[in-house]
């Protein structure tokens, strides 16, 4: 687990810049879902679009698909501002929400999302080896979910481990509160099961880089939760998996979380 306070946070958002300067176009509301599939639903085609927001003067460039937060039941797409002008894309998915969907209708949303990316990139000029996952709260945790346990992926015939990093900012790790509610379980009451991260952990999991907020000012055991995570992947021989926890922010920890997200594509891709 690493630590970073406020000065040295406050070096990070001067200095993790990518630094390319280059002219972005955005393009909202497509349907990521096949046309025959949204047409069947309507509550689907309403919530299963995503945005892009990509560079038009660099090629393969890197891709960050972000799930926004809400707990499963609310939240709308957006673009953190603090990632635009990386020389990266940003991929802002929405998916649909309890209760008029149950589990695990969000996470085949968001795996499927991630699949219209991979197969679908390329004709924006972004390289489909170079895309990473990354969310807030909820989207954290679908982030987590369609990287570790395989099968989400392999629906739409993709390989999980194609993913060049997941970054969840504060999701759970165990079995997501909402879901809890569904069975009728307290959210006080944590249980690991097969629609928690940490029944899959393995070792041959994508790079995982976790952000959580200060563990006294966190939901209830969000940091602790993370930090198990960590340490089960790292018992089962997983090697590149990083735990920061944010002094002094609570659950919103996404300002001070986003150089460092900057950072983790920086490194993973060995950019200067």
């Amino acid at each position: 687990m690493k630590q970073f306070g406020l000065i040295i946070l406050s070096c990070l958002l001067t200095n993790i810049i990518f630094g390319q300067d280059t002219d972005y176009a955005t393009k909202s509301n497509i349907h990521y879902y096949s046309e025959s599939v949204t047409k069947s639903d309507t509550y689907l085609s309403e919530k299963c679009v995503l945005d892009i927001y990509y560079p038009t003067q660099i090629k393969k460039f890197p891709t960050v698909i972000w799930f926004h937060g809400g707990g499963l039941s609310g939240g709308d797409k957006y673009i953190p501002e603090r990632l635009t002008n990386q020389g990266f894309s940003i991929v802002s998915v929405n998916y649909r929400l309890y209760p008029k969907v149950e589990k695990p209708k969000y996470i085949e949303d968001a795996a499927a999302a991630v699949a219209w990316v991979f197969k679908n990139i390329k004709n924006y000029g972004g390289d489909s080896n170079k895309i990473f996952v990354s969310g807030h709260s909820a989207g954290g945790y679908l982030a987590s979910m369609i990287g570790i346990d395989k099968k989400w992926m392999k629906a739409h015939e993709i390989d999980a481990n194609r993913i060049a990093g997941i970054i969840p900012f504060s999701g759970h790790a165990i079995t997501h509160f909402t879901i809890r509610k569904e069975k009728g379980i307290s959210g006080k009451q944590p249980i690991i099961d097969e629609f928690a991260p940490l029944y899959h952990v393995r070792e041959d999991a994508p790079s995982f880089l976790l952000i959580t907020g200060d563990r006294e000012l966190e939901l209830l055991g969000r940091y602790e939760e993370n930090a198990y995570f960590q340490r089960m992947m790292k018992v089962a021989g997983h090697r590149d998996i990083n735990l920061y926890e944010l002094k002094g922010y609570g659950h919103d920890m996404r300002e001070p979380g986003y150089p460092l997200l900057i950072q983790f594509i920086k490194s993973t891709l060995k950019i200067k």
